[in-house]
């Protein structure tokens, strides 16, 4: 089964108050550093907002394949769904504002060898996330902005954690 990344960049970072995707952490925009991880473990698909011209162009030169979410307004339902139906087979979800995630924790993920593998810290289970295709259906029926935390807990006892070292999440401006 073919497997893909897909690096979710779609917000409009109310929070940050300014675009997070093109946020610089150690010289580098936070969508490319994680478009960048991605690619070291699988085919990439990074999900964007339309016309998002300098985030389209922070991924320039990367083997990545750029989809634009029209709908992302909606929330982060829309960019899983765009992402996941721009490809086949397993999926393995990112967000671009967690600098500390790193190639080897995703390959971690994805050798639980588990249907359903999700990224454990502060006593919870979210992204990074590896879904088998066989989940596909539930992430395309997400609406709103209900992340893919609704599917792992819909089936919580399947779910193989994989613990992250460094779960940093850039919500607001450092």
């Amino acid at each position: 089964m073919p497997l893909t990344a897909i690096v979710l960049a779609a917000g409009f970072s109310r929070r940050f108050g300014s675009p997070k995707q093109l946020f610089e952490v150690d010289g580098e925009p936070l969508v490319r550093g994680a478009a960048r991880v991605a690619r070291a473990v699988a085919r990439t698909i990074v999900v964007i907002p339309a016309n998002a011209l300098q985030i389209r162009d922070a991924l320039r030169e990367l083997d990545v394949t750029i989809v634009e979410n029209a709908d992302a307004a909606e929330g982060i339902a829309s960019s899983i769904r765009a992402g996941v139906a721009a490809c086949e087979g397993d999926v393995l979800l990112l967000v671009c504002d967690q600098p500390g995630v790193d190639a080897m924790h995703l390959r971690a993920l994805i050798a639980t060898h588990s249907p359903l593998a999700a990224s454990s810290y502060d006593g919870t289970l979210g992204v990074p996330a590896f879904f088998a295709a066989r989940y596909r259906d539930e992430l395309l029926a997400l609406r709103g902005d209900a992340g893919a935390k609704r599917v792992l807990l819909a089936h919580e006892s399947e779910v193989a954690p994989a613990p992250l070292r460094d779960a940093r999440d850039l919500d607001v401006r450092p």
